[in-house]
């Protein structure tokens, strides 16, 4: 779950928690969910994904687990036990001086308002501990475990932030996890396209997750790289 603390690099100005309506209408960004665009429509058009031996073994032990355990985990469990194999599989591993972050504060001003968020993981150029480019960020949420917050409007809060780090016109690349269910997102401008969930705990659908994450990172080592 995304959460917030005092920016150290900007004085104790706490970000607010935003709804992503309010996001909406203050930074006047549309929200398309009737059709997918040509960004997402390429990103969520995949072959299921070829395995070695030892990924087939985790595949199936993780589709195992998830279905044993998920109605049990905390947001902690669902995420060490579930989610960092998951990004495994994807192959969304440090290489090329992309580095996979996770619980990363990272924040922007945007017309004199400031915008605070912790990313639960992004993808971003970076050295060691310190990121410069995000280019991918997740958001995960667990609702029957004390919720708080707005994982939609995190995510997007994170897509706006990035723009501005960024200094850049391409796009960015998201995922929202509620509890099982994944759902894709992308955002050109001020416009960002939310796909359908596909659900972790059918076997068909995981295999879908894992090579949508597999299709962003070729995006991102032959497009998205400066």
């Amino acid at each position: 779950m995304a959460k917030r603390r005092k920016d150290i690099e900007d004085g104790d100005e706490r970000g607010k928690n935003w709804k992503e309506g309010e996001l909406i209408k203050q930074f006047n960004l549309k929200r398309i969910t009737e059709y997918q665009t040509p960004v997402l429509k390429e990103w969520w058009e995949v072959e299921n994904p070829t395995f070695t031996p030892k990924e087939k073994e985790i595949f199936e032990e993780k589709h195992l687990l998830i279905l044993k355990n998920f109605s049990g985990w905390s947001e902690e469990d669902l995420k060490m036990k579930f989610i960092t194999h998951i990004l495994d599989l994807g192959h969304l591993h440090d290489e090329n001086g992309i580095i996979g972050y996770f619980d990363k504060i990272i924040w922007a001003k945007i017309d004199d308002i400031k915008l605070i968020v912790k990313s639960d993981f992004m993808m971003a150029k970076g050295i060691l501990d310190v990121f410069e480019t995000p280019y991918f960020h997740f958001q995960e949420y667990k609702p029957h475990k004390n919720p708080s917050g707005d994982s939609m409007a995190q995510l997007i809060e994170a897509f706006l932030i990035a723009q501005v780090r960024n200094k850049s016109q391409k796009p960015l690349y998201g995922i929202e996890i509620m509890g099982k269910q994944w759902t894709f997102i992308t955002m050109e401008g001020k416009e960002y396209c939310i796909s359908k969930a596909l659900d972790s705990t059918e076997k068909e659908d995981l295999l879908k997750i894992i090579a949508i994450l597999r299709k962003f990172k070729h995006i991102l080592l032959t497009r998205l790289i400066d």
